[in-house]
């Protein structure tokens, strides 16, 4: 029976892995902006440029860590036609701190808020920052946890790449 059971453990892993795998784009999802209009996340794009999503909350350090560092050299994503889109995880007892310092800190960036966390379980976050980079057509490139200084300019830099990989050249006539 033992035996039994960790074959139909290890079958039902290998399944949920090879769905993960397969599963490159952001589900769709039914989440709130700040002003509280819905959005269901399948409609998030850049206008055939590549993006990024950074799951955060008012109250974790790295988070605001990440944010604010890449409000400092945002001028420049904008400049190339990036942009990023924050997901606040920040739950019905800390959501009312997100406007406040989203103002308050100045951030352009796209907000929305996960406050019953469906959008997280769907992607697997589980810590944050949790940030994606996801590619013209909302396929998700790269992804990591966590921000120390520089990933800011490592992203831009994986952004720019991504494009240019992206860019086709017309065959002449």
């Amino acid at each position: 029976m033992k035996i039994r059971n960790l074959l139909i453990f290890f079958a039902t892993a290998l399944v949920v892995i090879t769905t993960n795998a397969q599963s490159n784009r952001i589900p769709s999802i039914m989440i709130k902006n700040l002003e509280g209009q819905c959005i269901n996340t399948s409609e998030f794009q850049n206008d055939g440029k590549p993006y990024v999503v950074s799951f955060w909350a008012t109250w974790c350090r790295p988070c605001l860590k990440e944010l604010t560092a890449i409000d400092e050299i945002y001028e420049d994503w904008l400049e190339e036609g990036f942009k990023l889109i924050a997901i606040s995880t920040d739950n019905a007892r800390t959501k009312n701190n997100v406007m406040p310092m989203v103002k308050g800190r100045g951030w352009q960036f796209e907000f929305y808020s996960d406050e019953n966390g469906d959008l997280q379980r769907a992607m697997g976050v589980n810590m944050i920052p949790h940030t994606f980079i996801l590619d013209a057509n909302g396929n998700i490139i790269e992804q990591h946890r966590a921000f120390s200084d520089g990933m800011e300019w490592e992203m831009f830099e994986k952004l720019k790449k991504i494009m240019n990989e992206s860019k086709v050249e017309t065959p002449e006539e």
